[in-house]
C-alpha cells in the first residue's frame, strides 16, 4: 500500500494554510532529529555492547561487566535475529528478536551444560558465532534476493 503525500499550497496564497504549513516544516524537522538520532544510539549500543562482551572474554573484574555483558548477550542475537525479520511489523519484529535472542541464550547454555563443556568465555564465543551466522545468512539471502530482482528486471 502507498502513501500519497498532499502538499499544502505555498503561505503566501491568502488561504490561511501558512500556519499548517509552519507546523508540517516544525514536524519534520523533529522527526528529522529523530532519525539523526538513531544511528547514535545505535553505535552506543554496539559500544556498549562489545565492552561487555570484553569484559567477559578477558574477566576483568568491573561493576560494569555484568549489565553490559547482559546487554550483549541480548543485543547480538536480537540484532541479528531482527536483521532476518523485516517483512514483520516493527513491534513484531522487537517481540520476535527479543524472544528469539533469550531462547539463543537458553540454548548456548543447555547445550554447553549437557556437554559439560559450560565456561562464560565459551558462552560468550557460541553466542557471538550464533549471531554472526544469522546475520550473515540474513544479509545473504537479501542480496541474493536483489541480484536476482537486477537479472530479470
Amino acid at each position: 500500500m502507498q502513501t500519497i503525500r498532499i502538499k499544502a499550497p505555498p503561505s503566501g496564497t491568502g488561504s490561511g494554510a501558512g500556519q499548517d504549513a509552519g507546523r508540517e516544516t516544525e514536524n519534520d524537522t523533529e522527526q528529522g532529529r529523530h532519525k539523526d538520532l538513531l544511528p547514535l544510539l545505535v553505535g552506543a549500543a554496539v559500544a556498549v555492547g562489545a565492552v561487555g562482551a570484553m569484559l567477559a572474554l578477558v574477566d576483568l573484574e568491573s561493576p560494569l561487566r555484568g549489565p553490559f555483558t547482559l546487554f550483549f548477550l541480548l543485543a547480538a542475537p536480537g540484532a541479528a535475529i531482527a536483521a532476518a525479520l523485516r517483512a514483520l511489523a516493527p513491534w513484531g519484529r522487537a517481540v520476535a528478536s527479543v524472544a528469539g535472542a533469550v531462547a539463543v541464550d537458553l540454548l548456548v547454555a543447555q547445550g554447553m551444560l549437557a556437554l559439560h563443556m559450560w565456561s562464560v568465555r565459551g558462552g560468550i564465543v557460541a553466542v557471538t558465532a550464533l549471531s554472526a551466522l544469522t546475520l550473515v545468512a540474513a544479509v545473504a539471502g537479501r542480496l541474493r534476493r536483489r541480484a536476482a530482482r537486477r537479472w530479470t528486471a
